[in-house]
């Protein structure tokens, strides 16, 4: 295991112990997507703090402070995700776990607050269907407001932009996609813990097939409202666990990896397969022309803004060009098929981004690009502004204030005098890659 996990010889590895229990820690705690389960024998009882463990599985005699201390290894809330923790008892404990919880104030457990004690144990299948009951309202209600007849367009439109690439509609509705995706990911987790047991919380065997479908149902929304608005918020650590619980309890057959848009993004798609990236986006989007195109926009618009800094001049432009189209589109003067066509191309423009200027030979990545596009004084002065910031910048400066004035006086420098955008030309050298 060592060995494997330093991929070193099995010699060099046996002295790393300390190490190899850091990194597993590490990973447990702020990585639980991608380390789902912890084997311990004696350690991590006590002084070890790890809010998104949900389930304890005890294989050994325990009692009194230690089975308590124990169990308290899932008792750390974890934002809005978790609300209890789960303990599954090989050993058959529990008698001796309700004795030391009824008996605390003679010892066993003394020092903790009645109110730590009361209510520990509960019935978990009954706390379980109400824990999905209530995520499936939760999920009910924020979807409720979406239009008639609720397919993937009114979905997009509501949780999304009504008008294609509007960026201000886009960035208004983020707090209703937010909600979405966590109250999605809460009902499929809640489905999780009870899936093999719906009979036994009381559920018919339709209710059971219907639940089943609403989920999956609801799963796929979501996907195609992140993928519509072009968002890749932070919920990597959950992302593994729900695509397993997905793939176990709502796959009818073997998960297929359709298109990684996770790390690739949809324009980049583009760029990679021109039209064919529409036969990777999810059913529900590429059935329906209106939805591809609405996709695609708010996809490009997202790009806009959020690489804008990068190069204003450029992605101003951009902005414009489609903006142009949509208004095309909206005056009916191009058909869908045309309008998509534009799309793709534009889209394939902005993610390699190609520029109808004619740039001097020196001007060989994006950075220097962005300098030209820039509007300075002169070609000469771009090429002065290059070399100050490459040749004074220091190790990681970018966000340490002594070393951000190093590299703004040296850009004064490079520039006339009574410079007046030097605040703007020092956003743009902080926004680019190349400058880090």
């Amino acid at each position: 295991m060592l060995a494997d996990h330093f991929n070193e010889p099995a010699d060099t590895a046996m002295t790393k112990v300390e190490q190899f229990e850091k990194d597993v820690k590490q990973r447990f705690v702020h990585e639980p997507g991608q380390m789902r389960l912890l084997i311990v024998v004696d350690k991590l009882l006590t002084g070890f703090d790890a809010p998104p463990a949900t389930y304890l599985y005890i294989d050994k005699k325990m009692r009194d402070h230690g089975l308590f201390q124990a169990i308290c290894r899932v008792n750390r809330l974890d934002g809005d995700d978790k609300d209890y923790g789960y303990i599954v008892d090989y050993r058959d404990l529990f008698n001796s776990l309700e004795s030391a919880i009824t008996d605390y104030t003679s010892g066993a457990l003394d020092g903790y607050e009645r109110q730590d004690i009361e209510g520990l144990l509960s019935d978990r299948v009954e706390k379980a269907r109400e824990d999905l009951d209530e995520a499936l309202e939760r999920v009910r209600a924020i979807c409720e407001p979406v239009a008639p007849p609720k397919n993937t367009l009114q979905y997009q439109r509501y949780f999304c932009a009504i008008e294609p690439g509007n960026a201000e509609q886009l960035k208004a509705n983020e707090p209703k996609r937010v909600d979405l995706y966590k109250a999605v990911a809460a009902a499929t987790r809640a489905y999780g813990n009870l899936a093999n047991e719906m009979g036994a919380a009381g559920y018919s065997d339709a209710e059971a097939a219907a639940i089943r479908d609403e989920i999956a149902h609801y799963a796929a929304v979501r996907d195609e409202v992140k993928l519509g608005a072009g968002e890749d918020i932070d919920f990597k650590q959950y992302e593994a666990g729900m695509r397993f619980l997905l793939d176990t309890y709502i796959q009818a057959n073997a998960s297929e990896t359709v298109a990684d848009f996770e790390d690739t993004g949809l324009i980049q798609l583009i760029v990679q397969l021109g039209a064919g990236a529409i036969d990777k986006l999810p059913q529900g989007i590429k059935k329906d022309p209106e939805a591809v195109a609405e996709t695609i926009t708010n996809n490009m618009r997202k790009v806009i803004v959020d690489e804008r800094a990068m190069n204003p001049k450029y992605y101003d432009k951009m902005s414009q060009l489609l903006d142009a189209l949509i208004e095309q589109q909206r005056q009916g003067a191009i058909d869908y098929k045309q309008y998509l066509e534009r799309l793709l191309a534009q889209a394939q423009q902005l993610g390699k981004r190609e520029s109808d200027t004619v740039y001097p030979a020196w001007a060989d990545n994006g950075a220097r690009r962005a300098l030209i596009d820039f509007g300075l004084p002169s070609e000469d002065v771009a090429i002065k502004v290059d070399s100050a910031v490459m040749d004074s910048k220091p190790y990681d400066w970018l966000g340490n204030p002594i070393k951000e004035k190093k590299v703004k006086r040296a850009l004064r420098k490079a520039l006339p005098d009574r410079y007046e955008r030097l605040d703007e030309l020092f956003d743009l050298v902080k926004a680019r890659n190349e400058y880090r």
